[in-house]
């Protein structure tokens, strides 16, 4: 048997995006400015769920989830990426690259089932309004959004776990801009089949899994639509679907290119343009795609502003 221990790896190099120097600047305040503009919509709309009494329903207990998992997901990945950009050399420790790939597996992964969730919550909503409270009920709702955590953590922990076993030596340059496990196998000294049947598999259900559900369920909600009497309900009704399930087919795409293949055929420039999309674009946007055009999140800010406003007012000293 071969003795990998006298030359494992302790510390790995993160690539990047890029390594042309120019546009190094330009790619930091471009990736710091969708960064802040991520972490405040997210947190803004969870504020606002949380503050606004009119928003305490299954729907917004699902959208506030989702803007948590977002504004995770992208603070695990974003700050790592920006010192890429001003460093020449970002290193990173073993432990910390395992780490960050644990929480970045973890919230993709709920990402993936949430939307899912939330597919099926508007398909209860609009396709049986009647039953809506009765079958989206606060236990229901919250044994879904334990469900979707539980995937996250189930399918981290069995990846990490696998990953740990992986010996790595010599070649420490992962050529990427985190941790991510095509990437991290690449640079493997010892077999990695059953990583790569763990990863095929794992992606499979969670990425298949939740868009079959939830292409049933706007199928269903198309159907609904179509039965409105309405021309200009019928229109928003669709203009509404069609945002969010744009941002969904960006999401899950993008996460298809990257992990529904062997990492012998995968192309890592292609992996790194798709993992900016899922993991950067996409929770920038949520925020954006499911409150914009929702005329309770409006109201619901308007008054949450007029409350801080007039509270500011009266304890203003004169």
């Amino acid at each position: 048997m071969e003795d990998f221990n006298q030359t494992t790896v302790t510390k790995f190099i993160l690539a990047g995006l890029s390594k042309n120097p120019e546009l190094q600047l330009l790619l930091f305040l471009i990736f710091l400015g969708v960064y802040l503009i991520t972490v405040v919509g997210n947190l803004g709309m969870i504020i606002l769920i949380l503050f606004s009494s009119q928003l305490h329903t299954p729907m917004y207990y699902l959208l506030s989830s989702l803007s948590f998992i977002d504004c995770c997901q992208s603070t695990v990945i974003t700050p790592k990426m920006l010192v890429n950009f001003v460093t020449e050399k970002n290193a990173i420790s073993y432990p910390e690259c395992i780490a960050q790939f644990y929480f970045f597996c973890a919230f993709a992964v709920a990402e993936c089932h949430m939307l899912a969730a939330m597919a099926y919550d508007r398909y209860v909503a609009i396709s049986n309004p009647l039953l809506y409270n009765v079958t989206m009920s606060f236990q229901v709702c919250l044994w879904m959004v334990a469900g979707v955590y539980g995937m996250g953590l189930l399918s981290a922990t069995a990846h990490t776990v696998f990953l740990l076993r992986v010996f790595f030596c010599k070649a420490n340059v992962i050529n990427h801009y985190f941790c991510d496990l095509f990437p991290l196998l690449e640079l493997s000294c010892s077999s990695i089949f059953v990583n790569e049947v763990l990863a095929l598999s794992f992606s499979a259900f969670n990425i298949i899994v939740p868009v079959l559900i939830i292409l049933s369920s706007y199928i269903f909600i198309i159907v609904s639509i179509l039965h409105i009497q309405s021309t200009g309900g019928r229109s928003k009704a669709f203009s509404t679907c069609s945002s969010h399930i744009l941002a969904v087919a960006v999401f899950f795409v993008s996460l298809a290119l990257m992990y529904l293949q062997p990492s012998s055929f995968s192309s890592l420039g292609q992996g790194k343009l798709s993992s900016v999309f899922y993991s950067i674009v996409v929770p920038m946007l949520n925020p954006m795609i499911y409150s914009l055009r929702n005329k309770d999140v409006k109201v619901a800010l308007k008054m949450l502003l007029e409350n801080v406003n007039f509270f500011l007012s009266k304890n203003s000293f004169p």
